[in-house]
């Protein structure tokens, strides 16, 4: 599947059972760019994160951490401010009560972005809008 596939067959706000092919989706794409960058599918890798932000369930923080950490590719495609579809407080707390060295990862990494204010007017009903003028700009 390609991005062009997933977003027509998901949309930008996946529920349910398509919530878990997405995460499946994104799984699979990460495992191969992890094994050779370029093996994976980055715009279809950022487009997953996208649709797993605006389904804003903390869970899915690691998974698109692990995408997006999955090489340069990936880390330059995902936007660090998808790890964030619960709000910023609500992740760094999440992350930093898993105890989790990826997790204190994700953590350090937030922090840094945060400081250097990466998440300035962040809100997260701006970036979905934001992601929905980038996948349908003519809608």
């Amino acid at each position: 599947m390609d991005e062009d596939e997933s977003l027509e067959r998901y949309g930008l706000h996946p529920a349910g059972a398509d919530l878990d092919e997405v995460r499946d989706l994104l799984t699979a794409e990460t495992r191969l760019e992890r094994r050779a960058q370029g093996d994976g599918d980055t715009e279809l890798m950022k487009l997953c994160c996208v649709q797993l932000f605006n389904a804003a369930v903390l869970d899915d923080v690691l998974l698109i951490w692990r995408a997006k950490s999955a090489g340069m590719d990936a880390d330059s495609s995902i936007d660090i401010q998808l790890l964030c579809g619960s709000g910023l407080g609500r992740t760094k707390a999440y992350l930093s009560g898993l105890r989790l060295p990826e997790a204190e990862a994700a953590l350090r990494r937030l922090l840094r972005c945060e400081a250097a204010r990466d998440f300035e007017d962040f809100s997260v009903a701006g970036y979905s809008a934001r992601y929905a003028a980038y996948y349908a700009p003519d809608a």
